[in-house]
Order: C-alpha cells, then structure tokens, then sequence
C-alpha cells in the first residue's frame, strides 16, 4: 500500500493505494473517519483487486473541507478524483456516509460497474441524530497530550459496543495532531456537522432510480451500545424500492463494528457480488 496525493485545482486529496489487477474499488469512509476506516475490506480485497482508500476532504491528510461542505461536494470530488486517475468502469465501496456518497456518484456516472452500500443511503430521522450528534463534541476539544485523546475515544467506542484494538489505536493516532502545544482532532465539528446535515437531502427516489448498476446493500442490525441500529431495516424500503438491480443482506454486526472488525459474513458477500458482476461481465462479452 502506498499513500498518494492528488491535485484538485487549489485542493489536495490524500489516498491509500492498495495494487490488483481485477479492476479498481473506490473505497469511501464514514462520517468521522478516512481512509483507515476501510482496512478490513482493503485488506481482504487488495491483490486481486486496485483499493483506492481515500481520506475525504476535511478529514486524515487530505485538505479541509468547503465552507458549505456536503456529501454532494464529496461525490463530486470522487467523480474528478477517477477522472483524473484515469479510472474505467470503477467499483463503489461505501459506509456510512461514504454510502450515501456512492450512490449520489452511481447516479451521476453511467460506466459505474457496481456499489455496495455498507449501512448508508437511507432515509434518515431523529434516530441518527440521537446516535450520531453525541460523539461529535470530541472534534471541538483539546487535549494536552495524543494519549488524553485516544483514551477518550476508547470510551466512546467502548460504549458503542466496539473492541478496542491496534487497529482502532492507529486510527486514533492518524486522525489527531498537534497544534500549538496541545492535541485535537484533523477535523472541524462545524464542517462535520454541515456533512452530517447533508444526510436529510439525499432523497432516495431521486437519486437511487438514476442508479442502473449492480448494488449490494448491507444493512447493520445489530444494537449500537444501548443505542438501536443506526438504520432499522425499513429505513431502506425506498432505496430498495427505487435500485433496479439490487441485492439484499443484514449482518447482525452494528453500524460500527462493521468496519472495526473483520466481518467474514460481509468479506462472503461482498466476494459473491463481485463474482457476479466479473461473471455477468464475462458473458456480454461472449
């Protein structure tokens, strides 16, 4: 894996570049996170596949974020972020926001081979706000040392249902810096937050009926803490009703353990879609 720049115009995205050979996946984070939220799944896609693991604008190394920032900004910079690479026909893996992200990209990009949407791209409602505002504070602190701030996090985390591990510390490592004698966080709540707000415009009726390629959505069931799902299952009846071609699959991981831990159940899934997709592929060309 290697970490990589690229231009757009007076902005700089930073990206993990894992090497493969059987087409390219654009690997999309959440809300909070960059490109480490998306180990897992690189690592168990990489070799056969390009992973391109990005650190959205406003998060990890990548420059920060517009002023009226949205998930519809990140699309667009994903869409001249394959242009500019070069990119044929990629493949879409989105979480959390970075699923919403992948749709709205799907929907504007007809060479799009596939998407799969992990826990994101529904209809949202007080519930997210209720789960997701809480955690947000850390982003406004400082702390005097990295250390005060990967404790917190644990906390966080811990009460969320999720093993604190290596992976999770690095994460906590990559997303912190120092400032001016003291620690906080790469992101700012505020542009955070506009993201966030983001998530109530995405109406899946416009954007999911544009969307002709192959998707795979996976849905989170599992209780957050003592929080619910982040999405019950019927938060997606419209982005089922309105994928033409789409598959269908719960785990019962949460909406964070399923990328903070390594879901063999969702690794299977995933492999089966992107067979089918080589597969159907394979046959047009016959």
């Amino acid at each position: 894996m290697q970490l990589k720049q690229l231009s757009l115009g007076t902005r700089t995205m930073q990206y993990a570049d894992y090497p493969g050979s059987k087409g390219t996946i654009i690997a999309i984070h959440g809300l909070t996170g960059n490109h480490k939220q998306m180990h897992y799944y690189a690592e168990k896609l990489k070799g056969d596949y390009r992973v391109i693991a990005v650190d959205l604008r406003g998060r990890g190394n990548s420059s920060a974020a517009d002023e009226n920032t949205s998930l519809f900004q990140h699309a667009e910079d994903i869409i001249t972020l394959i242009k500019e690479l070069k990119i044929e026909e990629p493949l879409l893996l989105g979480y959390s926001m970075g699923a919403f992200i992948s749709a709205v990209v799907a929907s504007e990009m007809e060479d799009v081979k596939g998407v799969i949407l992990l826990d994101g791209a529904a209809a949202c409602t007080q519930q997210q706000r209720d789960i997701v505002q809480p955690s947000l504070s850390r982003l406004s602190k400082t702390y005097e040392t990295q250390e005060q701030y990967i404790k917190e996090l644990k906390e966080i985390y811990g009460r969320l249902g999720v093993t604190w591990t290596d992976h999770l510390k690095s994460v906590a490592e990559y997303e912190t810096h120092e400032v001016n004698g003291h620690w906080e966080n790469k992101s700012s709540e505020v542009a955070i937050e506009s993201d966030f707000n983001s998530f109530y415009s995405f109406v899946p009726e416009e954007i999911c009926s544009k969307v002709t390629c192959p998707v795979l959505l996976v849905h989170a069931s599992g209780a957050i803490g003592t929080f619910p799902p982040l999405f019950y299952a019927e938060a997606y009846d419209e982005t089922r009703k309105h994928i033409e071609d789409l598959e269908n699959v719960t785990s019962d991981c949460n909406h964070y353990t399923m990328v903070f831990e390594n879901r063999e159940e969702i690794n299977k899934a995933i492999l089966t879609f992107l067979t089918k997709i080589a597969s159907k592929v394979h046959n047009q060309l016959l």
